[in-house]
């Protein structure tokens, strides 16, 4: 891709630590920390069930941390109301999309701008992710149930963006698409963070097209993170090669083993 990255600065716009979720009396995370630079993309690696779509729930305030502490912007938000989050500037497309079924697509880009009072401004922002989605402008008047699952996850990283977030957690943008609409997908992902430097948390069981996205990694597993580094280091990591893009030590496509039990180093 030919346009530059944003310079990505030190401080976090995103905090965790010592993070801990549980459903009922089941944890789901345990003593999660993590950060995320401003206009980084940062993504966390794990198997089914490890953990990951339950630390972005936590973080937009669905589900109350039972310990630890998440600072936004420099402010406390943990166990804060999700409407007081999204209004601090953070963005969440879920797993499964989630669109409004029986608006039409233009109402639920509208949705995404619920929170904003600068109509100029979401006007610019509605051409915007239909220069990114033309498939979008499109079926403006068409109801959204009636989209293709790649087109509806179009719509709800549109929505997203018409909050103009400072940053966008974005769970598992694959799930039941083809590859040709995911590499699109995670394409314009790219482009997305290239060109306005918005700042990504990205969830994603495909961990080529994550880290291939992404500037920096954290792996969880069990609920807790056992490795983190640069993506680009992450990706020459023999644990990574092997359990996580299917490939030996020798470059030989190999199985993927979610299940069997590592101890990471």
């Amino acid at each position: 891709m030919s346009t530059q990255p944003p310079a990505i600065s030190d401080l976090p716009v995103l905090k965790l630590l010592n993070v801990e979720s549980a459903y009922g009396p089941i944890k789901a995370i345990r003593g999660v920390s993590l950060q995320v630079r401003r206009s980084e993309i940062a993504t966390v690696l794990g198997s089914n069930g490890a953990g990951k779509t339950t630390i972005l729930k936590t973080i937009s305030g669905i589900i109350d941390p039972r310990k630890g502490s998440i600072e936004f912007k420099g402010e406390d938000i943990t166990a804060r109301d999700p409407a007081f989050i999204v209004q601090q500037g953070l963005s969440h497309v879920p797993e499964g999309r989630e669109v409004f079924p029986l608006l039409s697509v233009h109402d639920n880009l509208l949705m995404g701008a619920y929170t904003r009072h600068d109509r100029d401004g979401v006007a610019r922002d509605m051409e915007a992710v239909y220069g990114y989605f033309p498939i979008l402008k499109e079926r403006a008047d068409q109801e959204a149930g009636l989209l293709s699952g790649g087109q509806q996850q179009m719509l709800a990283i549109s929505r997203a963006l018409m909050a103009n977030p400072d940053l966008i957690l974005l769970d598992e943008p694959s799930l039941g698409l083809s590859p040709k609409l995911t590499k699109e997908i995670f394409e314009i992902v790219v482009r997305i963070n290239r060109e306005h430097g918005t700042t990504i948390l990205l969830v994603e069981q495909n961990a080529n097209m994550a880290l291939n996205a992404s500037d920096y990694g954290y792996v969880l597993e069990n609920g807790r993170i056992v490795m983190e580094d640069t993506c680009a280091h992450l990706r020459e990591k023999d644990d990574i090669k092997e359990f996580y893009l299917g490939m030996k030590e020798d470059g030989v496509r190999g199985e993927r083993r979610w299940k069997k039990k590592k101890t990471w180093r």
